[in-house]
């Protein structure tokens, strides 16, 4: 693997710490001291920076963010979409596994099909782009996992029509698991009998409360799981999730460790995306 430049991280270091104080002017010598720099090193990048429009000297010779990296950030805000680096991913996890990988974005109480790859072997029906699901109790675990207890308790409270007691149990087990883990999982429920003529928004609409899914709770090696799709999140620069990508179209039984690898797989590729929309991961305040 290539090494880095050393350069190159200097002159990033003194962008960001100047980005991350956007009310406040440096001197050489405040960011000699905040950054650990020689002063020689210091001043010949700032001068660099000042030159090119990056940074602006101001006469009492304090920096602050110049026009030049100002009309850089409108281009990125306005030109750069998580999607185009989501696209490749997806495009790798789908054809890795040999399922379909979608991206999904909530909307209230729906869940909208954004964009898909699906592997070139892959002969399975997915839900299209642009199409509207709605989100159910226990399917949204994932979307409350890193919330207060209190917020989910308040989602099923007020859901139509009421979820179960075993439907709010499996809920709290799944956000349990995803705070764990960093992914969901949804499995074929056993002891649900599918109709095969459902569309998906048949099976998850408002009237129906017997799901052919479940949420799983606990994800053992030895075992096999019949899996219906995993789920992991992208997080936004609040700890927020932005959007969840998922992957679906398994077409057989999988071991639990083969499976505990493809989530692996595909959480990695979510932090890559949040890294990307300079996202975070949450801070868990579940307990709350």
């Amino acid at each position: 693997m290539a090494r880095s430049s050393p350069g190159v991280l200097r002159v990033a270091s003194i962008l960001n710490f100047i980005a991350d104080h956007p009310d406040q002017a440096f001197t050489l010598t405040d960011l000699v001291k905040a950054l650990k720099l020689s002063r020689a090193t210091c001043h010949a990048l700032l001068t660099g920076l000042v030159e090119v429009g990056y940074l602006y000297r101001a006469s009492d010779k304090n920096y602050i963010l110049g026009p030049a990296l100002a009309a850089i950030g409108r281009v990125a805000a306005q030109r750069t979409s998580p999607l185009q680096v989501a696209q490749p991913e997806m495009r790798a996890l789908a054809d890795e596994f040999d399922t379909i990988c979608a991206c999904f974005f909530r909307d209230g109480d729906d869940i909208v099909v954004r964009d898909r790859a699906a592997s070139v072997s892959h002969v399975g029906w997915s839900v299209p782009v642009g199409t509207r699901l709605k989100l159910r109790p226990p399917f949204a675990a994932l979307f409350y996992a890193w919330s207060p207890r209190s917020e989910a308790e308040a989602w099923l409270d007020a859901y139509q029509p009421p979820p179960t007691a075993e439907h709010r149990a499996e809920m709290f087990n799944g956000m349990a698991f995803t705070r764990q883990h960093g992914f969901q999982v949804q499995i074929r429920n056993p002891n649900a009998v599918a109709d095969r003529d459902m569309s998906p928004e048949q099976t998850f609409g408002a009237q129906n409360l017997e799901f052919p899914i479940s949420v799983l709770a606990e994800l053992k090696d030895d075992h096999a799981y019949r899996a219906v799709g995993i789920i992991a999140p992208v997080f936004d620069i609040r700890g927020q999730i932005a959007f969840v990508m998922g992957l679906t179209g398994f077409t057989q039984s999988l071991p639990g460790d083969k499976l505990r690898h493809a989530s692996l797989r595909l959480r990695q590729a979510c932090d890559r995306v949040t890294t990307f929309i300079t996202g975070r991961p949450p801070v868990s305040t579940a307990a709350a």
